[in-house]
């Protein structure tokens, strides 16, 4: 896999997920949205997979 030559470390670290977000958790486009239900990160497959059943 590619990678830049100078970096400090290797890994990268994603940091951590709390809560519910307080803020942007309206609908900006269209007319329906998808919801997460629990402090987890979402791959692009499932994004794409949900947007796929609701249409």
């Amino acid at each position: 896999m590619l990678m830049p030559t100078r970096v400090k470390y290797r890994k990268a670290q994603r940091g951590r997920l709390k809560g519910k977000s307080k803020r942007g958790n309206d609908i900006a486009f269209g007319e329906y949205g998808l919801q997460a239900l629990g402090s987890h990160w979402i791959t692009a497959r499932q994004i794409e997979a949900a947007r796929r059943a609701i249409t």
